[in-house]
């Protein structure tokens, strides 16, 4: 089992920026996928960003060139938000698979944070 824990969130105004936390516990491995979902009140979960154990990293359209997704060691990793828009509020959840393959569909990943609220004021 791995547990995940995110911290970070908040309420901002438009064009501020946020950094989203995540920190695993328990049979981790150093090749797992990792990333981040968000869920907006009425709307399914969407994959946001995710990391290969290579550490090959991909982007949704709504956020690339805006987001970054990072990891500092094997159980940390973090997700940069900056120029925020109203659009991303939503509740972020990272999420963690024993899986080599980097996939954005939620069914791939075993394991989720309990998820943390971001609110982007305009």
């Amino acid at each position: 089992q791995v547990q995940l824990v995110e911290s970070g969130g908040g309420l901002v105004q438009a064009g501020d920026s946020l950094r989203l936390s995540c920190a695993a516990s328990g049979r981790t491995s150093n090749r797992d996928s990792m990333g981040w979902f968000r869920q907006a009140p009425g709307k399914d979960r969407e994959f946001v960003a995710g990391m290969a154990w290579t550490g090959n990293t991909h982007y949704s359209s709504p956020v690339e060139g805006r987001f970054i997704i990072s990891k500092d060691n094997m159980n940390m990793m973090y997700l940069q938000m900056n120029s925020l828009k109203p659009e991303d509020t939503a509740v972020y959840y990272c999420v963690r698979s024993p899986s080599s393959i980097l996939y954005t569909q939620p069914e791939r990943y075993r394991y989720w944070g309990q998820g943390t609220q971001v609110t982007v004021s305009s």
